[in-house]
C-alpha cells in the first residue's frame, strides 16, 4: 500500500482525511510542516496532502523546503481559493491545489492522476539527496541549482547513477559511453570523473561521499548513504 503523509495543523481535519483515505493509502499524520520536512528525508512517502494555513511554517514555506530534497507529489490543501494562491503553489512546486470544502471522490481522482501523471516521467529522472537528473531534458541540477555538463559528462554520470553500488571498470565505461573511439584513453575517463566532481562541488553537493574510485579498476556511485526516490 502506498504511504500518503497528511499535514495539518487541525487534528479534526487530519482524522476526518485518514478515515476516508486510509483504504487507499498507509496515512501518516503530521501537524506541522516542520515535522513533515524531517519525516521526509527519513522516511519514503508517496504522496503528500499539505495544508497551506499553518502556524510557524506555512504550506507554502514546506512546499518549497521540500523541493530542495524530494520530488515526492504534493497537493496543496487550504480553505482559500483565490487565483493567486493557486498560482503561487503551483509556481514553488506544488503538483495540484484542492480548496476546502472538498468532495472526497474528487479528491481521491486528483491524487490518482498526481501519481499516476509522475509515474509516467519518472523513468528517466532520479533524485538522489537533492541531486535531480532528468535523462530527457538532458539536464542536472542540485537542490534547483542547474549543473552544466557536457554530454560525455553527463553520459558517463548519468551511467554510474542509474546504476548504484556496481563497480565499472574504466574499459567498460569506454566502451558504453565513448565507443572505443579512435585515440580514447584509460585517463579520459579519470579526466571526465575530475571535471563531474569539480562541477558539483561548486553548487555543495557532497560528490566525494557517493562518487567513489575503485583504485586498479575503476569508478562507482555508492548510494548506501542515501537513496535513489
Amino acid at each position: 500500500m502506498k504511504t500518503l503523509l497528511l499535514v495539518d495543523d487541525e487534528p479534526r481535519m487530519l482524522d476526518l482525511l485518514t478515515i476516508y483515505l486510509s483504504p487507499y493509502y498507509s496515512c501518516i499524520k503530521k501537524n506541522s510542516g516542520l515535522d513533515a520536512i524531517s519525516y521526509i528525508k527519513e522516511n519514503h512517502v508517496d504522496i503528500v496532502l499539505l495544508d497551506v494555513m499553518m502556524p510557524e511554517l506555512d504550506g507554502w514555506s514546506t512546499c518549497k523546503e521540500i523541493r530542495k530534497f524530494s520530488d515526492v507529489p504534493i497537493i496543496m490543501v487550504t480553505a482559500r481559493n483565490e487565483k493567486t494562491d493557486i498560482v503561487k503553489g503551483l509556481e514553488i512546486g506544488a503538483d495540484d491545489y484542492v480548496t476546502k470544502p472538498f468532495d472526497e471522490g474528487e479528491l481521491l481522482a486528483r491524487m490518482t492522476a498526481v501519481s499516476r501523471r509522475l509515474k509516467n516521467n519518472e523513468d528517466n529522472r532520479i533524485l538522489f539527496r537533492g541531486l535531480l537528473l532528468d535523462e530527457d531534458a538532458h539536464e542536472l541540477s542540485y537542490e534547483n541549482q542547474p549543473i552544466q555538463l557536457t554530454p560525455k559528462e553527463f553520459s558517463l554520470f548519468a551511467l554510474l547513477v542509474k546504476n548504484p553500488n556496481k563497480v565499472f571498470s574504466r574499459s567498460h565505461l569506454l566502451e558504453v559511453v565513448w565507443g572505443y573511439e579512435a585515440y580514447t584513453e584509460d585517463r579520459t575517463i579519470d579526466s571526465h570523473v575530475r571535471n563531474i566532481r569539480e562541477k558539483l562541488r561548486q553548487v555543495n553537493f557532497p560528490i566525494d561521499e557517493y562518487l567513489s574510485t575503485v583504485w586498479g579498476v575503476g569508478y562507482k556511485w555508492n548510494a548506501k548513504k542515501g537513496a535513489i526516490l
